[in-house]
């Protein structure tokens, strides 16, 4: 068991028609969208992904399909919401026939939280039930791992393998890097500060710009790594106008809108999520025509 796995992975949209049944002919070609944009992974099931609102099997469905169209050409992980270890267990074993490289696993998200140790004991009891490498998606407000608990559950359970750090906090991500075991992994979803994540040394992103700019985000990606900080930056500056366009409560819809205005078509969210809004449209416009000229960076 390892965790190979490094640079742009985009948290994959779920399309659902107008009567909130998954596109499967629409998911297929945000795949390929993705995989056109020469990203280095895929995440389908994930927050970006409406993955709470997917039943197990549609869960189930929307990794057989990434895993035939990706077909080996890039990592997969599989995105896990789920409020019980049970049911987390559950849907990783569902999958234990795909060819899944991580799961990306939330801690329990609904207003209950538990305990340092309950905490331990979930991730403890899923990582000893799969042999798939588990990375922890830090994302739920009201239960937010701290550093010091991060680096004890990756050096405790050999199954948690990275963490896929979001909020705004860049400081507590670099606290994290520095204490990281070796071995281990940190993916960005500070949206706003993809690029300071990059420069810190973050192992890669998991996050929803990629998913609305896959080829954008993987020129910036490139651009840190060849040490051109200068056209990073500027490129920095353009990402987060975007960001700050498209950032608002229905942000998977206006990622959708986002890749739709690519040319690939995304679907609509799935209520009671709204679709985005006129206001919102003139805002992504205007903001993806300008940070789309650096998509061959």
């Amino acid at each position: 068991m390892g965790l190979d796995l490094t640079g742009v992975i985009p948290p994959l949209v779920t399309p659902f028609t107008a009567d909130g049944d998954i596109d499967e002919a629409a998911f297929r070609k945000v795949i390929r969208f993705n995989l056109d944009k020469k990203v280095h992974g895929v995440c389908p099931g994930g927050s970006t992904g409406e993955g709470h609102t997917l039943t197990i099997d549609e869960f189930k469905r929307i990794m057989e399909i990434t895993a035939s169209e990706v077909a080996g050409q890039v990592p997969i992980v599989a995105g896990i919401i789920s409020n019980s270890t049970r049911d987390a267990i559950n849907r990783a074993k569902a999958i234990s026939h795909l060819p899944v490289a991580g799961l990306q696993v939330t801690p329990v998200h609904y207003l209950f939280k538990p305990d340092e140790e309950a905490t331990f004991r979930h991730f403890k009891a899923l990582t000893e039930a799969v042999d798939t490498p588990v990375i922890i998606y830090n994302v739920v407000p009201w239960n937010y791992l701290n550093p010091a608990q991060m680096i004890r559950l990756m050096k405790e359970l050999p199954g948690v393998q990275g963490i896929k750090q979001s909020q705004g906090d860049l400081k507590l991500m670099a606290d994290l890097l520095l204490g990281v075991p070796k071995g281990c992994k940190v993916y960005s979803a500070v949206d706003a500060l993809l690029y300071s994540s990059f420069a810190l040394g973050a192992h890669g992103t998991i996050a929803a710009t990629p998913a609305a700019l896959p080829g954008v985000s993987v020129a910036l990606w490139n651009t840190v790594q060849a040490g051109d900080h200068v056209k990073a930056l500027e490129m920095h500056k353009s990402m987060l106008a975007f960001w700050n366009a498209i950032v608002a409560d229905n942000l998977p819809a206006n990622i959708k809108t986002s890749i739709t205005l690519q040319g690939c078509a995304a679907g609509l969210p799935r209520a009671p999520m709204p679709a985005t809004s006129d206001a919102q449209l003139a805002k992504i416009r205007a903001a993806l025509d300008d940070v789309l000229r650096f998509e061959a960076a």
